[in-house]
């Protein structure tokens, strides 16, 4: 890595003033940089927003691997067998796990910056989250257009809940979590106990880190496999075109250039660049104006820095310049 590029990266952030809290830069394997802006600190943990839809997407690969989850193609419908779904139809019969997963549901959920998250604020204000969803009406065939629904992440919340016996928080510590020694992480559950799955998540920015370096190897974690290898490939391909990026995979993100990225409200990423074998963490309280400043900066100096798969000539000043540029946006 070119620690140059580096530290005009950090140069860049201080000079524009923008309100971001913390970097980690993680290249083969190594904790190349990691920059914690004043006041914050490597044991804060954050709010990381809708990345939370990337790890809810995680526990419902564990739970297909562990046999709790038929599959994909499996019916919503068919896991709340108690449950009477409203405005029902043959396009909501039809409509699986995975159409959650690609927000592909066909559900009227007017639920993004689109709508001013008009459907999210139903939703919390309705005595039964899961009811809500299931009863919202159908604007198109599933698999057919890519509608942001924070209530899908919900449902596939609420799916891992039905389908283990465990609310996804509870899975996720003992299926995820654990494996990954992440030992703090804090997650909010909403009515009938059941987890958060489109937000909520605390993570600190190392922990982060993990789940990012987790599937940049393909699931594996210290010579285990905790997430299917096959899972993580579709997890991270184009399923759909979308929104805020070229295209949407098992909730995560994707981009035409191979990077895919779990993103969340303010400026939370969690960025796998797989062809340079880099991971990239931003931890942020940014203005809606601001939101793809962590992506520019990854695209202009985080991805050109690392400029060869080999180790590069030593640059004793570049680092000391990159660890002075730390150092001093830690300071008050």
């Amino acid at each position: 890595m070119d620690s140059e590029r580096l530290a005009d990266m950090l140069a860049s952030i201080e000079a524009h003033e923008h309100n971001i809290d913390a970097v980690l830069v993680v290249r083969n394997g190594y904790l190349v940089a990691e920059a914690y802006l004043n006041p914050h600190g490597p044991d804060d943990k954050h709010k990381v927003y809708s990345c939370t839809k990337s790890v809810i997407s995680t526990l419902v690969g564990i739970a297909i691997d562990q046999g709790y989850i038929e599959g994909v193609d499996q019916p919503v419908l068919s896991f709340f067998p108690d449950r009477t779904a409203a405005n029902l139809d043959a396009r909501k019969e039809a409509m699986t796990l995975e159409h959650l997963l690609t927000m592909s549901t066909g559900l009227d959920c007017r639920d993004s910056y689109l709508y001013r998250w008009q459907g999210l604020r139903e939703m919390e204000g309705s005595e039964d989250w899961v009811q809500h969803v299931l009863d919202l009406p159908m604007v198109a065939g599933p698999g057919t257009q890519f509608g942001y629904c924070n209530g899908a992440s919900f449902l596939l919340s609420a799916i891992v809940q039905e389908a283990t016996g465990k609310n996804a928080n509870l899975f996720a510590r003992e299926h995820l979590f654990a494996p990954l020694g992440i030992s703090d992480a804090r997650w909010l559950s909403g009515l009938q106990g059941i987890t958060i799955g489109w937000s909520d998540l605390y993570l600190r920015p190392r922990d982060m880190a993990k789940i990012g370096y987790l599937y940049l190897n393909g699931g594996r974690w210290e010579g285990q496999q905790v997430v299917p290898a096959a899972w993580v490939e579709a997890s991270t391909r184009k399923h759909i075109a979308a929104t805020l990026q070229d295209g949407y995979g098992y909730q995560w993100w994707v981009t035409d250039n191979g990077v895919y990225m779990a993103l969340g409200y303010a400026g939370q990423f969690i960025f796998v660049v797989p062809e340079v074998n880099l991971v990239v963490v931003f931890a942020s309280a940014l203005p809606e104006r601001d939101f793809y400043v962590p992506q520019r900066l990854l695209e202009d100096y985080i991805i050109p820095a690392a400029r060869s798969a080999n180790p590069l000539p030593q640059n004793p000043e570049g680092v000391a310049r990159l660890e002075a540029r730390i150092e001093a946006l830690a300071l008050p």
